[in-house]
């Protein structure tokens, strides 16, 4: 029996269990950088705790450290201190703005595969234990079309994805749907990707700049987008980014700061029940496990 086997029972195990809490899991994705992905998803966080929700921010884009700048937090360890050095879930979850939560992955989703079956066993029950502190987990993936990034993508099931005016940024947002399109493990029966426009001029470049995306997705894709709003182009953004605080807590009357509130307050009254059923961090890791494995015995 390999490791992803062995994972895939533990979760079953853990789904059989009566009434366990799961968490909500969103990943905010971009097709390159530059486009205020890692600002929408700190910045939703702090909404979302203002809104009454118990908030942890996974930060999966390894080695650019995005979201500690952010916040101005230099956690003192990330997931690979959890799976190889013996730290608790609570060594590596770091206190932010309106006490949402913070986890950096380090290095530690690059080495899944060598994880031993003991060492699964017990990412797992932290990993549960996740899904019992947080109502909302948000994933910042890296930019682009890396299989770092497109992994958890194709393992979630909700799914933001950050796209600006710019044709640049309309392209690349199209090249990470096609590629994630060609992922076996990818299936939009099982996910929903929501778009999100930012930095617009004004009102009506949003529903445009989604659709010329959505109906190129649709007709050569067969992938169907949803349009989540739009964020205005401020300059309290790179304010705020300088100062090393989320604009949500230095500028929170600001028109930015004012329409990502309107997001996460859209986004919590969505009815679950017409999103993919929620599976938790657990299970998203199971996936992670699994496609990793797959793509090592194809070498």
């Amino acid at each position: 029996m390999d490791q992803a086997e062995n994972l895939r029972k533990l979760v079953q195990q853990n789904n059989s269990q009566i009434a366990r809490p799961v968490a909500r899991v969103i990943t905010v994705t971009s097709g390159k950088g530059g486009v205020g992905k890692s600002s929408l998803a700190v910045n939703l966080a702090i909404d979302f705790a203002r809104l009454g929700k118990k908030v942890i921010i996974f930060d999966a884009d390894f080695g650019l450290a995005n979201i500690e700048i952010m916040l101005g937090i230099r956690p003192p360890y990330n997931l690979a201190d959890l799976m190889f050095r013996g730290k608790n879930l609570e060594d590596i979850i770091v206190e932010g703005p309106e006490g949402i939560g913070f986890i950096s992955g380090g290095s530690g989703i690059q080495e899944l595969t060598m994880l031993s079956r003991e060492q699964i066993i017990y990412l797992t029950q932290k990993l549960f234990q996740l899904d019992k502190l947080a109502d909302l987990i948000i994933i910042d993936t890296g930019a682009g079309i890396a299989d770092s990034v497109l992994e958890f993508v194709a393992a979630s099931s909700e799914v933001l994805l950050v796209v600006t005016p710019e044709p640049t940024s309309i392209t690349d947002a199209y090249a990470l749907l096609k590629t994630l399109n060609r992922k076996s493990e990818f299936s939009i029966k099982n996910s929903k990707i929501r778009v999100v426009a930012n930095r617009i001029a004004q009102p009506s470049e949003g529903p445009e700049l989604f659709e010329k995306l959505s109906i190129v997705s649709e007709k050569f894709l067969d992938i169907p987008l949803e349009y989540l709003g739009s964020i205005p182009q401020d300059p309290n953004s790179s304010k705020s980014i300088l100062q090393q605080q989320p604009i949500s807590v230095l500028f929170p009357n600001s028109p930015s700061a004012k329409a990502i509130t309107g997001l996460a307050e859209k986004i919590c009254n969505i009815d679950t029940g017409t999103v993919a059923e929620k599976k938790g961090m657990a299970q998203l890791f199971s996936n992670l496990i699994k496609s990793r494995h797959r793509k090592k015995t194809q070498r």
